[in-house]
Parts: C-alpha cells; sequence; structure tokens
C-alpha cells in the first residue's frame, strides 16, 4: 500500500523515518505501507489546487496512491492566518477535495514543531504542546533554546528534528499531542493495525 503524504517541506520529511520506526512494529505482516512525502516547500495548495493534487496523486498511472494524506500547519505565516485552529484547517481541506474516501486531512496545532515540544522540557514548562500559538511558535521557541543553550547554534529545521527526536520514543510526544495521534491513527486504521486510545 502506498500513503501519499502533502506536506509543507524538509521538516516534516525528516519526521518520516521517526514515523516509520514507530508505526513498524505495529504493521506487521505486510501491513507496513510506503509513506511517500510529497513536500511543497511552502503552504501547502489551497482550494481547487489542492483538490487536483489530491486526484492527480490517486490516479497517476505510473504509481498511484492508494491514499493520500494532507498535513498542514495551523500557523502558515499568512496575515490573516488561513485556519483559526486545526479542525478548521480540516474541515477546510475536507471542503476543497470533496467527498474522497482515500483523502485525510490533517494539522498540526499550530505548527508541526509543537510535536517536537514533549522533548524540550525547558521550552514547554508543563503546557500543552499543541497550544503554544501564533503569538510566539514553536519553532520560534526552539530556535531562541538552541541559541541560548551550551551549543549556542542556529536552529536548522531539518536537522535538528532528527537530533531531537533520536533514539527518542515517538508514543511521548503522541500522548501529549492529540493532533498527532489522529495522524498515527489514520494510518494505523487505513493499514489495518489497532489504533492507539
Amino acid at each position: 500500500m502506498k500513503i501519499t503524504l502533502i506536506v509543507e517541506g524538509s521538516t516534516e520529511k525528516a519526521f518520516l523515518p521517526h514515523l516509520r520506526n514507530y508505526l513498524r512494529p505495529r504493521l506487521v505482516n505486510g501491513g507496513m505501507p510506503i509513506l511517500d512525502p510529497y513536500p511543497y516547500n511552502g503552504s501547502i495548495p489551497k482550494g481547487d489546487k489542492l483538490k487536483r493534487e489530491v486526484a492527480r496523486l490517486l490516479s497517476d498511472r505510473r504509481s498511484p496512491s492508494d491514499h493520500v494524506i494532507a498535513l498542514t500547519d495551523v500557523y502558515t505565516g499568512a496575515n490573516p492566518p488561513d485556519f483559526s485552529d486545526a479542525a478548521d484547517a480540516k474541515a477546510k481541506m475536507r471542503q476543497w477535495v470533496g467527498h474522497e474516501p482515500k483523502f485525510h486531512p490533517h494539522a498540526a496545532q499550530f505548527e508541526f514543531e509543537a510535536w517536537l515540544l514533549p522533548y524540550l522540557p525547558q521550552i514547554l514548562n508543563g503546557r500543552n504542546p499543541e497550544q503554544v500559538n501564533h503569538n510566539n511558535p514553536p519553532s520560534h521557541r526552539i530556535k531562541d533554546a538552541l541559541r541560548r543553550g551550551q551549543g549556542r547554534y542556529n536552529y536548522v529545521k531539518p536537522r535538528d528534528t532528527n537530533r531531537i527526536l533520536d533514539k527518542e520514543d515517538l508514543n511521548k510526544a503522541i500522548q501529549q499531542c492529540p493532533e498527532l495521534k489522529s495522524l498515527v491513527n489514520t494510518i494505523l486504521s487505513i493499514c489495518g493495525g489497532q489504533t492507539i486510545p
């Protein structure tokens, strides 16, 4: 089975090996899908453009996708914001694409880096990772923490995604981040695995 993930860019792409490692033992006996990233290098398409991309990926003559997942950040940098929250982002993507059972919209609340915050307790300070918002988004907080830290280096999203998640249990973020859990459960469900309660 091939699942194409329409993502915003290299950070989400760097996350995929960690997601695959999490899924592999939960999808045994041939249930592990090919997770094929389709990075958009910026905000994923909106409106009819998203609908056309999904249709094209599902009907590609050479290598059609069995399912398409679109993953967007709520915080896209647009002013005014494109979405008010993850539920709004998913509802709009569903509306744009229409009734297509092989399309699964997902959103990181407020941005993908929120899913890294459970591994950085000095930033999180007991807060819900997915409630770190537009005013000071997770990526800005990570960048500031790395500049002030022992190594004092600049935040490079794909590199530091791997550094943060290296040897970590993805379940920690899944249990603290409902939108990440929803994404993982979509993949488990599509592939016949047991979803996470």
